[in-house]
Order: C-alpha cells, then structure tokens, then sequence
C-alpha cells in the first residue's frame, strides 16, 4: 500500500477549521458593528472654542461622557481658545467630515461674521449644524442704589439724560444685548467697555456704573446676596431661577430677546447617517437628568425643539439678528 504524505502547512485540525469558519461567518458583522460608529470608531475630539471654566467648556465636559455612552465610543473634549473662537472654528471647519471633530461653540459664532468680515471660513457653508443645548437669558441688573426700578425708569431716565451700561468688551454678549435694547426701547444709552465680564460686573455692585445686562448664572449669587437688583430677563419666557423677574415684554419692551446658547457643529458635507446618528447621541444625552438639572442650575433651558430639526434654522436666524444690529448701530471691535 502506498502511504500518501499530506505536507504539514495543510495540516489543518478539526477545531482550526471550525474556528477559520467561524471568523469568515463573523466577520461581516464585525464590519457592519464598526461602519455602526462614527469615523469607524475612532475617539471623537469635541473642541471648545473657548478656555476651560467657561460656559462652553462647562457644557462640554458635562455632555461628553454622556455622548460617549450614547455612541459606545470615546469622547474627548479639547479647548482651542483664541480670536474670538475663529481658531476652533477654523480647525473644525478643515478636519474631515466623518464625524470625528466637532465643535462646540458659544452664541458668539452668530456673531463673529458681521465683526470679522474676513473670517478664514464661510460660516454660513462651512459646517453642518447638529443641535443647540441650550438656551441661557441674560438679565437687565443695576446699582442697588441706582433711582430706577424698572425697565420703564431707565426709558425714562435715558431720554432725560445720558445713562451709561457696562459690558465685558466691543461686541461681547453685553454690549449687543444693550444694543438692540436701544433700538427696541427707542433710546440712546452710553456703552462702557470693560475687558472681562467680572471687572464689569463688580463696577456695578460697586455704583460707579449703573447698568449691566449680566449672565443670569454669574449674577444670580449677587442678586440673591442684594448686591445687585434684577429689572427684567432677555428671554421670552421668564428664567425659573427668577421667576419674580419680568421679561423684557412684560416690562414694556416689546420684540426683545437676547440668548446665550451653546451648538454643536460638525464639517461641511457630512453623511446624513452620520449626521442623524450624532443628532440622536446628543438627543439622549440632553435627557439625562444630571445634565439636564446642571442646565437648569445655570439658569437655562434645553432648547426647545428636542428633535434639533430646526437647530440650522435658529443659528441663521440669530446670524441674521445680529448682522442687522452690527451694522445699524456701527459696532466693531476697536
């Protein structure tokens, strides 16, 4: 009987055949789990257009682990602060749009257009929205001692005479609030710019000027503490952690509303599936209760459209709110 010699290469055992099989039959699933992620799974770098303890970064870190759940991949927030958060947004408005690199940004971005004519982006074409956080009003906020205690005073008492209002700089979140108030309320106030909000908020409290339109959750301990008194809030709605305030409407100011919100924005010319997965991620992410109470706690709101359908159309909105009053009322950053 003649032996047959098999060469030892082709050797294959029962149990190698029966594991060989089961990765063939495995591995389109394994391939379709990791087209299931974004960017193949890869981390996602969430960048901050502005430096940590700030609103933005506050927001950031407070939703990215909840992001990470939600997708089943890592999350990692990076502040990339500097010229009025055209560096991140330049940086994100480059990177690939596989859903990798996200930006999170402040109401600032409606703004930065119409103060930076010749920004290194297009901001109207260069990202693709995915949500608004969150809504937060600012509150009109004067000098305890000040002679106005109303909205209705201070019309009053700037038509009689100059009246002057603090703000943390040129084109800050402040000095617009002011003017658009001038132009609702039909008034002429006088700006002072300071460099900071805090330095700006302690001139109040400390009388040298009268007026401020001040973040509701800086303010919010000295109002409490009677350092400072509350006329009315920018939003539409009155805060919760105000709700003796009246809004602008109800204190005679009628087509007033100044928001600071937070939106997430990825590259231009991302996939839809991309898009609607990313959209889905921070859906469920804006309904955990810790998130949602530390929202609450800053004095703002989850933005009312939970589908986030019309997050695109809101950010145009406040560009296009904005790039009116820019230009009427002459504001630049000098």
């Amino acid at each position: 009987m003649t032996k047959i010699c098999i060469p030892i290469d082709v050797r294959l055992s029962r149990r190698t055949l029966i594991t060989a099989a089961g990765a063939t039959l495995a591995a389109p699933w394994i391939g379709a789990h990791a087209q299931g992620k974004i960017a193949g799974g890869k981390p996602i770098t969430l960048i901050v257009s502005y430096p940590p303890g700030g609103g933005a970064d506050l927001m950031a870190r407070t939703i990215a682990p909840r992001l990470e759940a939600a997708l089943g991949q890592t999350v990692v927030v990076e502040n990339k602060a500097g010229a009025s958060g055209q560096l991140a947004a330049g940086h994100v408005a480059r990177a690939a749009a596989d859903g990798s690199v996200l930006l999170l940004d402040a109401s600032s971005f409606a703004v930065t257009p119409s103060l930076f004519p010749k920004l290194p982006y297009n901001a109207a074409t260069a990202f693709t929205p995915l949500a608004v956080l969150a809504t937060f009003p600012n509150v009109l906020v004067c000098t305890p001692s000040f002679e106005a205690k109303s909205v209705k005073d201070v019309i009053r008492l700037a038509k009689a005479g100059p009246l002057n209002y603090a703000s943390s700089g040129n084109g800050s979140a402040q000095h617009l609030a002011g003017a658009l108030f001038e132009q609702r309320a039909g008034v002429t106030l006088t700006h002072v710019a300071y460099r900071g909000g805090g330095p700006a908020m302690n001139d109040v409290m400390g009388g040298q000027v009268p007026l401020f339109f001040a973040n509701v959750a800086s303010s919010l301990g000295h109002i409490k503490a009677g350092k400072l008194r509350p006329l009315a809030v920018t939003s539409t709605l009155r805060a919760r952690s105000l709700p003796d305030v009246p809004t602008m409407a109800e204190a005679g100011v009628s087509g007033y509303e100044v928001l600071e919100w937070n939106p997430i924005l990825g590259p231009a010319g991302m996939a839809a599936d991309v898009k609607a997965t990313l959209v889905a991620a921070i859906r469920k992410a804006l309904e955990d209760a810790e998130v949602l109470g530390r929202i609450r706690q800053l004095g703002g709101d989850v933005f009312a459209d939970a589908s986030q359908q019309s997050a695109g159309k809101f950010i145009a909105a406040q560009q296009a709110l904005w790039a009116k009053v820019i230009k009427e009322r002459n504001i630049t950053t000098g």
